[in-house]
């Protein structure tokens, strides 16, 4: 098959290599100009520059909305449009463009955790498991039928770095076994149940702000879900802001104020955390290792030389 490529960043360029290594010819790569945004500079293996190395036809686009690319599309003739990584919208006469439609490549179990940032989202929920779903374009959001789905279990300390790594590496083979289902003339693909579908905003430097009435728990999963080389969650004391490095829920449980800086706890120093700490029946967060804004990183109970205090949201 003809295909043509919309993608960025690592996800995309895992995609279009496994294109370059099919029996399929690319035709035609359409993939975002370089960014400055925190998170579109991790992971930002280049598509251009791979599809460049092969000799295929470039176009660098924020987004598909001009007549030059719809007409360079026409010209390719694919049969098909894989996708994956696209961060804008791509509308119809695009989508709808080759006759074979498009297949969209997302890293998300769909219908859950639509849109952006899924492996972050859901470490923060807890999830038992994450994955890569290719599915068929149409005119909703990473909502067309499923024509593949492969998931991996999620570990009780995996942070998203350790499951971008399991997960990235899903999408070659997902890809290249989407695509030969399609070329062999299956369509009886499975409908997204939507009662289950849930959609998340791209994550920004706000998310990673450490609210201290949330339970130890939770907070647990958001050091976890922030995990380096991804902005770290962050906390402020005595008006500087310090980044949480590695922490975890803490084996007594601790009464009082959130966030206040209590105790000493194995190789951790315990904050109080949640709501309904005050009763003294909640865990807190003991963290372990912490970094300064100057980038220093340190153990927690050589940068907290004494309790008492309080960690805050904001300076």
């Amino acid at each position: 098959m003809r295909v043509a490529m919309f993608g960025y960043q690592t996800w995309g360029h895992r995609t279009l290599k496994a294109l370059l290594d099919s029996e399929h010819e690319v035709v035609l790569v359409v993939t975002h100009p370089k960014s400055e945004h925190v998170y579109e500079k991790i992971w930002s293996d280049s598509v251009a520059d791979l599809a460049t190395g092969h000799g295929v036809p470039v176009l660098l686009r924020n987004r598909p909305d001009d007549e030059e690319l719809r007409a360079a599309l026409k010209e390719a003739e694919p049969d098909i449009i894989v996708a994956n990584n696209w961060r804008t919208w791509l509308p119809p006469e695009i989508y709808g463009l080759p006759p074979l439609g498009t297949l969209n490549v997302h890293d998300s179990l769909l219908p859950a955790y639509a849109g952006f940032s899924p492996l972050i989202w859901a470490v923060i929920n807890g999830e038992p498991e994450v994955g890569v779903t290719a599915h068929m374009m149409d005119d909703g959001l990473d909502a067309g039928d499923i024509v593949l789905q492969r998931a991996i279990e999620v570990g009780p300390a995996d942070t998203t770095t350790d499951l971008f790594h399991r997960t990235v590496d899903l999408i070659g083979p997902i890809v290249t076994d989407a695509l030969a289902l399609i070329a062999g003339g299956r369509r009886d693909w499975t409908p997204q149940d939507r009662a289950k579908a849930s959609f998340f905003h791209k994550r920004a430097i706000e998310d990673s702000r450490i609210d201290w009435t949330w339970p130890a728990e939770d907070i647990e999963r958001l050091v976890r879900a922030q995990s380096d080389p991804y902005p770290n969650a962050f906390t402020f004391h005595k008006g500087q802001r310090i980044r949480i490095v590695r922490a975890s829920v803490s084996d007594a449980c601790y009464g009082g104020t959130p966030g206040r800086i209590f105790i000493k706890e194995g190789d951790g120093i315990v904050i109080v955390a949640g709501t309904e700490a005050r009763r003294g029946r909640s865990r807190g967060l003991r963290i372990e290792r912490v970094r300064t804004e100057d980038g220093t990183e340190l153990a927690a109970t050589e940068y907290f030389r004494a309790m008492g205090g309080y960690l805050t949201a904001h300076p």
